[in-house]
């Protein structure tokens, strides 16, 4: 945890397009160049992740993940690099499947410990984990806006 960015770049990268290449996605998701909260293997991945969008051409569009200012400002979230509310482009409820990503989560000690949000009462639990929202970053067809909306399971 935290060294992330002491990896081989270039490595990473081939990494993530052999599995471009497996999945052959439409869209990438990933962290954003803050990296949501500025941890710094958050920010690696990220650059990692834009680097392989830049290079797999079959993909339409690269979404980072982002939290909106509104809901930062709900659960007054401070350590979270929030995004205008009209800068989300992608909403996704997720709570269909709550326990499976609460269950994920715990397996990730470190998630554990470092986020405050893991702590707090089950109804702040679900406001911040329930959905998941992104900006779309780049976009390389024009079908993109297309499959956001087919994604697209829940609006703010």
């Amino acid at each position: 945890d935290g060294h992330l960015q002491e990896c081989d770049a270039e490595t990473m990268v081939s990494r993530i397009l052999s599995v471009v290449n497996e999945v052959k996605p439409q869209l990438l998701l990933s962290f954003g160049p803050d990296g949501l909260s500025g941890h710094p293997d958050h920010i690696a991945v990220g650059q990692w992740a834009a680097e392989a969008f830049r290079r797999a051409e079959a993909i339409a569009a690269l979404y980072t993940v982002a939290v909106p200012q509104s809901l930062a400002q709900k659960l007054d979230m401070r350590q979270i690099c929030a995004v205008p509310d009209e800068a989300i482009a992608l909403t996704v409820d997720v709570s269909s499947v709550w326990e499976i990503k609460l269950t994920a989560m715990r397996c990730h000690a470190t998630q554990i410990s470092s986020s405050p949000m893991m702590s707090v009462p089950v109804e702040r639990q679900r406001l911040f984990f329930g959905r998941e929202y992104f900006v779309r970053a780049a976009v390389r067809h024009p079908d993109a806006d297309y499959l956001s909306k087919v994604l697209e399971m829940d609006r703010l």
